[in-house]
């Protein structure tokens, strides 16, 4: 390439690539000075939960009874400061913070849940060690707490972080009780508006979506109406079944493998394929 034709490409490519209309909703402009949030920073942030939820097993692995308050007490101090950092907003860090206790508490029903759950098992450690759900479940628990709080943006960045590790996809906006677990996980999908109770489980490949959703006069989407599923209580999903919609699963509920259903079921109910005729 000429020296010549060089000198006027790149102006000329600069010039068009800083053009506002080509920017419009693809350029984050700082407010305020505050920068989209930190990749490196939200995952120490996650880091720090895990060990201070599951000491032992996260961070510091050779943490005893007799140094854990030396060691939470670090973690934690080092955790206010990131969010405080990350949030910009001391109230709101320390709020969090004040909400580990719960967490962990919550948590530790997700892990009877999932060992109860499955004979495979053979202990809490590997529980916590080995199976997704606990990385999915603890990953959607922390920024669940942070959207109540009000923090933009960077729950959905903590539940993708889970997503892209687990393969679960979990919207930090749902609701979902205690005693929760996901067999396998890989392909489960929870969506935003979704409501699940306690002692509910899910098998891998199960979606609990929308259909399609309406649109406004000016054929936009319309966004914040509930559009997906209610789960109550002790709701069982078996693999690849596809929930859609805002319907109440009832209380107690088996939903067999490869289900699609758009209605609502009465408490106790059995879901199952037809069987062919032939």
């Amino acid at each position: 390439m000429s020296p010549t034709r060089l000198n006027h490409l790149l102006p000329q490519t600069v010039s068009e690539l800083s053009d506002n209309n080509s920017l419009h909703g693809l350029f984050h402009e700082h407010d305020d000075g505050i920068s989209l949030p930190s990749g490196p920073m939200l995952t120490e942030i996650v880091n720090l939960c895990r060990s201070i939820l599951f000491p032992g097993y996260y961070g510091d692995a050779d943490v005893c009874r007799k140094s854990l308050p030396y060691h939470i007490g670090v973690e934690v101090e080092r955790l206010y400061d990131l969010l405080c950092q990350t949030l910009n907003d001391e109230e709101k860090a320390a709020t969090f913070v004040e909400k580990l206790p719960e967490l962990r508490r919550i948590l530790a029903t997700d892990v009877e849940a999932a060992y109860n759950g499955d004979p495979a098992a053979d202990s809490y450690s590997e529980i916590i060690c080995c199976y997704p759900v606990i990385k999915a479940i603890t990953n959607y628990r922390i920024a669940h707490e942070l959207l109540l709080l009000g923090v933009p943006l960077i729950p959905r960045f903590i539940t993708e972080m889970a997503h892209s590790e687990t393969g679960i996809d979990i919207h930090p906006a749902a609701s979902i009780g205690d005693h929760f677990t996901i067999d396998h996980g890989t392909g489960v999908v929870i969506g935003a508006t979704c409501i699940i109770g306690n002692n509910v489980k899910l098998y891998q490949g199960v979606t609990l979506g929308a259909k399609s959703f309406p649109l406004d006069e000016e054929g936009h989407p319309i966004k914040g109406i509930p559009r997906h599923p209610i789960l109550e209580d002790d709701v069982i999903v078996y693999s690849n079944s596809t929930i859609l919609g805002r319907i109440t699963i009832g209380k107690g509920t088996i939903v067999g493998g490869n289900v699609w259903l758009t209605e609502s079921t009465q408490p106790g109910a059995r879901i199952m394929q037809a069987k062919s005729n032939k």
